[in-house]
């Protein structure tokens, strides 16, 4: 893929698409040049910060014509007073253009929280699954681990399932994400930063397994249900681990998140328990869908909103 990506630098291009680490590598090596740069466009500037490739793009700007003289996109899902410092010192009078600025999670996705404690997130999230049987789910995790777990898991109970976290190297994770898309997989378990950016349509579900730390990115999560029009479902859980992040977020999207109860005694209790290997293995077979369209029988579980 390097050398190809040279040969095709060699021939010269019109537009050049890359990670700030890649781009700078080839640049160093003069295989191309930033001084006739006309147009340059930063996505996912706010996340740019926090994986630490802003020195990068700095490196890149201040290399190419002066702002003055290049036309300057900077798309960011949120605009921190970060992103906007960033606009400030390498834009020439910025145009800010906002989506729906006074809503910050989409009216057509129906948000739910559930407190369960640890030990029940596993048997309440497969519940849900089994009574809500999303067509297509994301289940966000915050650390590589708690992926491994609830992959090994919805792998155990029977369901088509892949798995992103930040060590999947692209040519695995555009297989994942192709299978996906494709209906292959119906349920992607996914950390923030192997998700970011992800444009799938139809998702109907997303499942916030562990609350994120950053508000954002609850933000960011839920916002990959509901898209195009569509309507999407989106289930958080505030354990005892993460529960302390709930109030930061609700301060942050100006609402409360409508709170649902659960009867532990109903939870699904004939679960195979597997054995979670900590390795790459992230994508599995066919999504039993038999005996009774792949349902168990109704055990009478109900959800108790408030």
């Amino acid at each position: 893929d390097y050398e190809k990506q040279r040969a095709q630098l060699e021939k010269g291009v019109d537009i050049l698409i890359g990670t700030t680490g890649r781009l700078i590598d080839l640049y160093k090596q003069g295989c191309y040049t930033l001084n006739e740069i006309e147009v340059v466009v930063l996505d996912e500037a706010d996340r740019m910060f926090d994986l630490g490739f802003i020195k990068d793009i700095r490196y890149m700007f201040r290399r190419m014509p002066d702002t003055s003289e290049r036309l300057n996109l900077l798309f960011s899902a949120t605009l921190s007073y970060r992103v906007q410092e960033l606009a400030f010192e390498h834009m020439t009078n910025p145009e800010h253009v906002q989506i729906e600025p006074d809503v910050k999670t989409g009216k057509r996705i129906q948000e739910e929280l559930f407190h369960p404690s640890q030990e029940d997130k596993i048997e309440l999230l497969l519940t849900l699954i089994e009574e809500e049987w999303p067509e297509k789910a994301i289940v966000f995790a915050n650390t590589k681990h708690s992926c491994e777990t609830v992959y090994a898991w919805l792998k155990a109970d029977g369901h088509r399932v892949g798995m992103l976290t930040g060590d999947v190297n692209q040519k695995k994770r555009q297989s994942i994400l192709a299978q996906f898309s494709k209906g292959e997989l119906d349920f992607l378990v996914a950390t923030d930063v192997a998700a970011r950016g992800l444009h799938i349509p139809e998702v109907s579900h997303v499942f916030n397994f562990d609350l994120p730390d950053d508000c954002e990115d609850y933000v960011h999560r839920i916002g990959r249900t509901a898209r195009a029009g569509a309507s999407g479902h989106a289930i958080s859980f505030a354990c005892e681990q993460y529960a302390y992040n709930l109030h930061e977020i609700e301060e942050y999207i100006e609402h409360s998140i409508p709170l649902s109860h659960y009867d532990k005694s109903a939870l699904l209790d004939d679960l195979t328990k597997p054995t979670i290997h900590r390795k790459r293995n992230f994508s599995t077979g066919p999504r039993n869908r038999s005996n009774n369209n792949g349902r168990r029988p109704n055990n009478g579980y109900q959800k108790g909103r408030s």
